[in-house]
């Protein structure tokens, strides 16, 4: 099938020069494509791999030891069951932000996890014949080595079960109890397993379901602690008045709103029917809210793996975070529980909770039932990390809903990674390497002085870090492309490759042109 064959050669030099430590091979048969992945042993050593791309002086901006950290965190990811498309979604896109600002040489600490407690987690072990740690450990560990295939650089992955964070847990939670803001109660309502939280009647479906899950929920009455919620209804609507950029995008700033303004109740933060998760403080026969609990894990994450973590050492280490990326099903507890949470235990909110959309295929919502996931082992396996990377970066407009179908994903990866970045690295580094052994003796950003294509260049570089910062991320792989295809026009207008094949001074002009389109590699 045509449709379903890629560039092989172009796609297999741009993916080696995108994620220099990997050599990928594309081999297309008539219905299917497999990838095989290996390391080069022969790839240039670091210094001969500077000759090869052009050595230039560069700075960093904003980058000093003493400089307030970037924090960026994923959610930590529930355990029930194996990584989906969703919870990689989020990951691939928080490891593109997180990539950006080391560029602008910021210290980066990027945290990434697994919750692991909860009634949905006992249940899961329970159906495969497991211990809750047992079946943790496997879970949490696919999760890891997905993140390995997809080339995710995280600096910190915390686990609910670590002792370092049941400690803090417990004490966040003592910290809020001394400000008054836990009492015990008897509660009666719906409650939806899945979700693990009760539920309003008025937001449930027919027949009681739940809106997220289709599924119906119980009737469920328990003595448990609550966190006066309530009490926060005020400060949460003057911050977010004070500071809209709080939730992002600005439509789901109005949710959270609508949410509050609707009024808030106060919430159950323990279960006494539920024994695998870390015991209340003060009452050892009831155990934390799995949302209690794991919230606490962003803060946790960044203490030390030492017997003596605190609460106090953990802050240190560069609370408050500098962004949330969440999946818009959790936004209310991260952007109503969570900040007033944290105002009750006197620790400083997180300065932007940004909400993305659910991933669809084919134009249908993905569902187990429906036979219909993504399975992203798979599509690693299939087409390689960067192009996968790259089709969820450029095509879905981050923080709504976008869609997968593997037509669209094959003719994007042909165009952008093909046809444009990997055809400009073939007839560059191809030429340099065959005519000037891979190396030019000229600092690159000096012989570029001057010229149209280096202006245009520095416009759209400077394009696409405004759109990374504001989080923009299809709008910045689009400017990227913009800087191939600038590329492209300048090799397509001077064709060196004919001036090599005269000699002489042709070949010398073919040089020059070298020197100035070697500016796109500094970049």
């Amino acid at each position: 099938m045509a449709a379903a064959r890629i560039n092989c050669s172009s796609v297999q030099n741009s993916l080696c020069f995108l994620n220099p430590l990997q050599y990928y091979s594309f081999n297309s048969k008539a219905s299917h494509l497999r990838t095989h992945l290996h390391f080069r042993r022969n790839f240039p050593s670091p210094s001969s791999r500077r000759a090869l791309f052009c050595s230039a002086a560069t700075t960093r901006n904003g980058g000093s030891a003493e400089a307030e950290p970037f924090v960026l965190t994923t959610p930590l990811y529930y355990v029930n069951a194996p990584p989906h498309m969703g919870s990689a979604y989020t990951t691939i896109a928080a490891d593109a932000i997180a990539r950006f600002q080391r560029l602008l040489g910021k210290k980066v600490v990027f945290v990434t996890g697994t919750d692991e407690h909860g009634e949905k987690i006992a249940a899961a072990a329970a159906s495969n014949g497991s211990a809750p740690k047992e079946h943790c450990d496997v879970i949490s560990q696919a999760y890891k080595n997905l993140w390995k295939d997809l080339d995710i650089a995280y600096d910190k992955f915390i686990r609910t079960t670590d002792p370092k964070h049941e400690a803090i847990v417990k004490e966040f939670y003592s910290r809020v109890l001394a400000s008054g803001d836990i009492y015990r109660a008897d509660y009666e309502g719906l409650y939806c397993v899945n979700c693990e939280e009760y539920k309003d009647e008025k937001e449930l479906l027919d027949n009681n379901c739940c809106p997220m899950h289709l599924k119906p929920c119980v009737p469920r009455k328990e003595d448990n602690y609550f966190f006066a919620l309530s009490k926060y209804q005020k400060l949460l609507e003057d911050t977010l008045t004070q500071n809209p950029d709080f939730v992002k995008p600005s439509f789901r700033l109005n949710e959270v709103q609508s949410w509050i303004k609707g009024g808030l109740r106060d919430f159950s933060i323990s279960r006494a029917s539920v024994d695998w998760g870390i015991p209340v403080p003060n009452d050892s026969k009831q155990t934390i809210y799995v949302w209690f609990d794991a919230l606490l894990g962003y803060i946790s994450a960044l203490s030390e793996d030492t017997k003596e973590s605190n609460l106090q050492k953990a802050v240190s280490s560069g609370w408050p975070a500098t962004l949330h990326l969440i999946g818009k099903d959790i936004l209310r507890f991260h952007a109503v529980y969570w900040p007033a949470m944290l105002m009750s235990a006197g620790l400083g909110l997180p300065k932007m909770v940004f909400g993305h959309g659910f991933l669809t295929k084919d134009g249908m919502k993905m569902g187990k039932s429906l036979g219909n996931t993504i399975e992203p082992n798979d599509l690693v396996s299939k087409f390689g990390s960067d192009a996968v990377r790259y089709f969820f970066l450029r095509e879905v407009e981050f923080g709504g809903d976008g869609d997968y179908s593997e037509a669209r994903f094959i003719n994007i990866v042909n165009a952008h990674l093909a046809n444009t970045i990997g055809n400009l690295l073939n007839r560059t580094l191809g030429l340099l390497k065959k005519n000037c052994q891979s190396t030019l003796v000229v600092d690159s950003s000096i012989a570029a002085v001057g010229t149209a294509f280096k202006d245009d260049v520095e416009k759209l570089v400077e394009k696409a870090r405004v759109h990374y910062e504001n989080l923009s991320l299809s709008s910045a792989c689009e400017a990227v492309l913009e800087i191939g295809n600038a590329g492209n026009l300048y090799m397509d207008e001077r064709a060196p490759w004919s001036l090599f094949k005269q000699g002489g001074a042709a070949a010398e002009s073919a040089a020059e042109v070298f020197k100035k389109h070697t500016l796109l590699h500094i970049f």
